[in-house]
């Protein structure tokens, strides 16, 4: 049978060629082509490092480069061809390199490993990833602020438990999921400092035996420290597993978004209405304008945490060091990635284009959603909270025996539950009042929200000057 030698990146150990189902069950290519870029930027960098170690002479390594080169405008112009027995994006380019330079092209591999090769790749890939969802992610955030500044004197219904709760402010809604979503930009600033940690140089497992300079390979590839330890290096995905994580977060934080947004919009509420841009209709129902855009948004969270899960378990109980379960990792990451970076510029695109219905909203509001302001009006006349908690919950409840809103009660039949009840009372029944009572820090209050939509333009302004 004729060697497998030559075509492969572990050629000579093995006779005869891979069974053609496990060939195909082994490849990675299909999937693992979009990080072309990022495996010839880390195989130049490791050719001028070899270089310098005095294994490729300044001939042999202007050769890779200008092969690497070539790779490089074959991919950019959609020439680039990948052969049949290209396992891999490492394969593929290493076949492609002799076949440029011949000889020379088969050192490059010297003292590299496809495990520290590959997590190279990963990181590199990642970090510019990271940078492009950065944009999308700030860009939803900026039009969610100015959208609470504009509309910042629309008051409707808060809810807790799907009941009306409370009046507040339409920004402080919009607000309310602006701020998690900060600190979803946050928590991805803090993974791409861990992503950005060099493990070229790692080999295998055990490292490099040829004093490749890994200080010069972190600076040329622009990584912000050095991996500590080559089997950790070569076998770890914390920080795979830590994007999934986040993909799965922002989604939940999308998703709860979505959800409220969906309810707004229907019938029943009216609160909102959607651009037809970022709606569809029913192939049935002619009169049907669905919230598709919104509802997609919610699917795609179950479908992403659902790979962030699975990974977990490919994860557990593997032995030290590298292992082939980990090739399961780039699947679930690249359609992760692809799904945030789609629902974040959708997201941007619904909430800079529906209408808010600001009567309908109005309308929503009810005297019995000021109750708890009927109870301050008491704790205001120095009586304990619980006491004035109970007595505005026998208001409340007088007025529903008597069939009638809470704030049609007389004053005489507020006298018989506290004799604390004075004409002032009637100041209670009036919803901007109500709002602007909650003036502390993070309240529903208009100085409140203006203070809110500051602190976050300033917290952009700082992260778009970086």
């Amino acid at each position: 049978m004729a060697s497998s030698e030559g075509t492969k990146l572990w050629g000579g150990r093995f006779e005869g060629n891979l069974d053609p189902i496990m060939e195909k069950f082994n490849a990675s290519v299909s999937y693992e082509q979009r990080m072309w870029a990022a495996d010839i930027k880390g195989s130049k960098a490791y050719a001028k490092a070899l270089e310098k170690a005095g294994l490729v002479t300044k001939t042999e390594m202007d050769q890779i480069l200008n092969g690497m080169d070539k790779i490089y405008e074959e991919w950019a112009h959609g020439t680039f061809q990948i052969n049949e027995g290209d396992e891999d994006i490492h394969t593929a380019h290493e076949r492609r390199l002799k076949e440029l330079i011949g000889e020379a092209g088969g050192k490059l591999h010297a003292g590299r490993s496809r495990n520290d090769q590959m997590v190279t790749d990963m990181r590199i890939w990642l970090r510019d990833e990271i940078s492009v969802l950065m944009g999308h992610l700030q860009q939803l955030i900026k039009t969610m602020v100015e959208r609470a500044a504009v509309e910042i004197d629309i008051l409707f219904p808060g809810y807790t438990h799907m009941q009306r709760a409370q009046p507040i402010r339409w920004s402080h809604w919009i607000l309310s999921h602006a701020v998690a979503l900060s600190r979803d930009a946050e928590r991805l600033d803090e993974i791409k400092r861990r992503i950005n940690v060099l493990p070229l140089g790692s080999g295998a497992i055990a490292g490099n035996p040829f004093k490749i300079d890994r200080e010069f390979l972190c600076t040329e590839l622009q990584f912000e420290a050095i991996s500590l330890n080559s089997m950790d290096a070569t076998g770890g995905r914390d920080f795979l597993a830590e994007i999934l994580f986040w993909c799965s977060l922002c989604l939940i934080h999308l998703s709860k978004v979505s959800e409220d947004l969906i309810i707004y919009n229907t019938k029943e509420f009216g609160f909102i209405t959607l651009s037809d841009a970022y709606s569809t209709g029913s192939s049935l129902m002619p009169q049907k304008k669905n919230a598709d855009s919104l509802e997609l948004i919610r699917g795609k969270a179950g479908r992403v945490f659902g790979q962030f899960s699975g990974f977990l378990m490919s994860l557990k109980g593997l032995p030290s060091a590298y292992n082939k379960d980990l090739q399961e990792g780039k699947e679930p990451v690249f359609e992760s990635i692809d799904t945030v970076t789609a629902v974040l510029q959708v997201a941007s695109g619904v909430f800079s284009t529906l209408q808010v219905n600001e009567h309908a909203m109005k309308k929503a509001l009810s005297p019995d959603m000021l109750a708890t302001d009927l109870a301050y009006y008491l704790v205001r006349k120095k009586m304990p909270f619980r006491e004035a908690h109970s007595a505005s919950g026998r208001a409340v409840h007088l007025a529903e025996k008597k069939c009638i809103e809470v704030n049609q009660l007389s004053l005489d039949d507020l006298k018989t539950i506290s004799p604390l009840f004075e004409s002032d009372v009637s100041k209670v029944w009036n919803y901007t009042n109500s709002v602007e009572q909650y003036a502390a820090a993070g309240g529903t209050a208009r100085s409140s929200v203006t203070a809110q939509i500051e602190q976050l333009r300033a917290w952009l302004k700082r992260r778009q000057s970086t």
